[in-house]
Formats: structure tokens, sequence, C-alpha cells
């Protein structure tokens, strides 16, 4: 059984419109409003939700995990994510569902075309640069490391309190999945970016890129005492069975 999780900060002027998007296509969703000062979840009045609210702002990664903590006090075993600013399209929902019932206990990613027209440059470097270190750090080639939108087993991820709490929490994820041996599954999605001057974006490109490369620092040195162990591991296992 799954549910949907949006964390969202300051979306008053999409959210509601993602979510009733999104109820096309899940039965159950969740809401994180992470420290909101716009009126956020006053936006959602009279829709069928679960709503859970942070005092102050804590990140993505933190909203995240309260969702995915909420999802699992409620007898749900897998999650999709996907972002409250509209730039996914829930109709790619199903297409993620259906990858997972193919491969059970798969996290699914939804990957992005990066060279779509309208696409950020900044977006393509960002990505282009974390597919690298991706690779570094499990061996493992995905066309799409930087995307929300995404299905997770959660009963499979283990332990939900992670070294990050922003933005750069979703590539540990997707890290410490590979390290685990969680089958990480690509399914093409479609990706809608509004003119510059509309888009609402939280990310802080300075201070959040020196997150991220502090962060790949860490996870290089935690591929060589743990993540390529234990991948050598389990394929001599494999290899003996």
């Amino acid at each position: 059984m799954w549910c949907a999780v949006i964390p969202t900060y300051n979306n008053a002027g999409t959210l509601r419109r993602v979510v009733e998007e999104v109820s096309r296509h899940a039965r159950h969703i969740i809401v994180v409003d992470d420290g909101s000062t716009d009126g956020t979840a006053d936006s959602l009045e009279g829709l069928d939700i679960v709503l859970v609210r942070h005092g102050r702002n804590r990140g993505k990664g933190r909203a995240l995990q309260s969702g995915f903590r909420k999802a699992l006090a409620l007898g749900f075993d897998e999650a999709v994510t996907l972002d409250a600013d509209g730039q996914h399209f829930a109709g790619d929902i199903p297409a993620l569902v259906e990858a997972a019932a193919r491969c059970p206990g798969s996290l699914v990613v939804g990957s992005r075309n990066l060279t779509a027209e309208g696409m950020p440059a900044r977006n393509t470097f960002a990505n282009r640069f974390s597919n690298f270190w991706f690779r570094l750090q499990t061996g493992i080639r995905l066309p799409d490391t930087q995307t929300g939108f995404r299905l997770y087993p959660l009963r499979r991820m283990g332990n939900l309190w992670w070294l990050t709490a922003r933005y750069e929490a979703e590539l540990e994820m997707l890290v410490w999945a590979a390290w685990q041996g969680i089958p990480l599954v690509p399914v093409p999605v479609g990706v809608w970016y509004p003119p510059a001057e509309e888009r609402v974006s939280h990310f802080r490109p300075v201070r959040d890129f020196a997150r991220i490369s502090l962060l790949n620092t860490v996870l290089c040195v935690g591929a060589v005492v743990y993540g390529w162990p234990a991948r050598w591991l389990r394929f001599l296992y494999r290899r003996k069975i």
C-alpha cells in the first residue's frame, strides 16, 4: 500500500493545484508544511489530506523524514514523493507505481529529460555533477540523481534519520539505498519549469552547493569503508548460491 508525500515550504500559490492533481492518482496524500510563513497550509482547506506541520523551517530532508514516519505510522509500505511547486506531472505517478510493482522493494527514480527546452542550465550542470559522484560512490549509473519525484520502499530504507537536513538529503538517501542493495529503477517522467521570473526556489546556490560538496566528500569516504565492500560481499554471496 502506498501514499503520496509532498514536502512544502512557502508554496501557497501552487500547492492546492498540485494536491488536487495528485488526488486523481493517489487515494492517500500526506503534506508536510515545513514552517511556511505565507499561509501555505491554509490553501489546503477542505481537501482530504493528512497534514504534518513543522513549527519552523527545518529543511526538505527533515520534511521528508516527517512524512515518511507518518506514512509508516499509518501503515503504508511505499511513498511517492514530489515537489509542491508544480514542476512534476501527477500523471506520471502510475508509471512509478507500476515500475515498483514489477520490481518489488525497489526505489523508483523519476528521470527528467535534462536536454528538454526550458530546463535551466544550472539544473543540468548540477545533475551531471551529482551523477558523476553518485556513480563513483556506488558503481551505478543513473540518468537523474537530483529529482525529487521518486517512489521509496519505506520498510527497506531502514533508519529514517540521515546526516543531512536539506536538499542534499535526497542524494544521501539514494546512495544509502544503493549501498544497502536496494534496486534503483529509473523511469522517464516529464517536468515543467515556469519562466525564470515566476519560479519560486529556496535553493541557496553558494551555501547549498557547499553542503552538497561536503556530503560528497563524506560519501566517498563511506564508499571506501562500507559501500564498495558491501557491494562486493553481496556479489560474492550471490555467486555462492
